[in-house]
């Protein structure tokens, strides 16, 4: 990033708008972890960081709603009216006594416990309540009703929270939330610029079997995107034209993690397994795409300009359209008191907690500029990892 002696500092939005042609905001699902990406976003907004597209899949496609269903200076706002509304227990209030953090790591554990048995038996205000009658006891179930729980809540929800004129102009922020479809097993993305986006679309990509009923849109039924993949990363790096993107890849699960010594932590293993959806993995092979991209470029100068009308040049040269690309990995990290059930453990207390490691996490990443630079046209990819960094 060149700067010209003398001159006043650039911002550090001026120097991404001028670097990059695009800033993506990509949200893994994870449940009551998705307080972490509305911290993430909070501290963008605090760098007047604004993405221009925003993919999302499960809670990170309701997350994604709110944030383009608002102006950029009521974002945050409407995300803490959101995740306030749906961390609210829904019978009894709960007592300053269940601040799990005050209390000592056993206590603590007890306390996460007995919100997630509380979620699991009262539902969450604002998303979802117990199923009456239950799916085994109902004479007539359909596909919308084949579920423990009704989603019905959620859809007043995101109508109260969200303009879904806004969500869908493109032109203001692309959206794209991931769902599969129940009869096909197809995976799809639903996108504002191929089509208008209800309530519904968001609540399909959140739709997770059992728990969730399978949501109907146009005569089709669809489930959470994260019965086939967690992380809409790839849509947003195979996307064509490609384009000079910076990405933020927020994730919810980690696919490190120590060995199970119980069977509740085979349970909280395998869950981060499947949900954490290979992301470094996708990582290792865009960066090894974009190097084979720029090696058929250097290849391609090697042709005779007599040859270059030749369709397989043409073909070639398609190929070799690489854009560069600086992608940002953050990973919420674990509470030493969570247990397997921390994707349904909504209490006021996590969800604090939660938020406040997204924010603190992008605090840090924003204060080394270094990592926003864009890449050069020798190393086309190149992936920080905020954690390792």
């Amino acid at each position: 990033m060149s700067r010209v002696a003398g001159a006043a500092p650039e911002s550090l939005a001026a120097q991404v708008a001028r670097d990059y042609a695009c800033v993506a905001l990509v949200l893994q699902g994870g449940g009551a972890l998705g307080a972490y990406q509305a911290g993430v976003v909070e501290a963008l907004e605090e760098a007047r960081l604004r993405p221009d597209w925003i993919a999302g899949i499960s809670i990170g496609a309701l997350n994604a709603a709110v944030i383009a269903g608002n102006p950029p200076e009521r974002r945050v706002e409407r995300l803490h009216a959101f995740w306030d509304a749906i961390c609210q227990p829904a019978m009894w209030p709960a007592s300053a006594w269940f601040d799990a953090a005050q209390w000592p790591l056993p206590v603590q554990a007890g306390f996460s416990g007995l919100a997630a048995w509380r979620a699991l038996v009262e539902g969450q205000p604002g998303f979802f309540s117990p199923r009456v009658p239950p799916p085994f006891l109902q004479a007539h179930a359909t596909p919308a009703t084949a579920s423990w729980y009704d989603t019905a809540p959620l859809r007043a929800t995101l109508e109260r929270l969200a303009d879904f004129d806004r969500i869908n102009d493109a032109r203001e922020m692309r959206v794209s939330v991931g769902a599969v479809n129940v009869r096909s097993g197809n995976f799809t993305y639903f996108d504002n610029t191929r089509g208008r986006l209800r309530p519904e679309h968001f609540m399909a990509s959140g739709a997770l079997p059992p728990g969730f009923p399978a949501v109907e849109i146009d005569g089709e039924f669809w489930w959470d995107g994260g019965v086939v993949s967690n992380t809409p990363l790839y849509k947003v790096l195979v996307e064509r034209p490609q384009r000079d993107m910076l990405v933020f890849q927020v994730d919810l699960w980690s696919a490190q993690g120590e060995l199970p010594r119980d069977m509740a932590g085979v349970a909280e293993r395998s869950k981060e397994i499947q949900y954490s959806s290979r992301t470094r993995l996708m990582t290792e092979y865009m960066g090894e795409s974009r190097r084979r991209q720029r090696l058929l470029k250097e290849l391609m100068a090697l042709v005779p300009p007599g040859r270059r009308e030749d369709p397989a040049y043409r073909r070639a040269e398609c190929e070799a359209r690489g854009a560069l690309v600086n992608l940002v990995h953050l990973i919420y990290r674990d509470k030493p008191y969570e247990g397997h059930y921390k994707d349904y453990e909504f209490s006021a207390a996590s969800m604090r907690s939660h938020w406040q490691g997204g924010l603190d996490d992008m605090r840090h990443t924003l204060a080394h500029p270094a990592w926003l630079e864009v890449p050069s046209p020798e190393q086309p990819f190149v992936a920080h990892d905020v954690h390792q960094g």
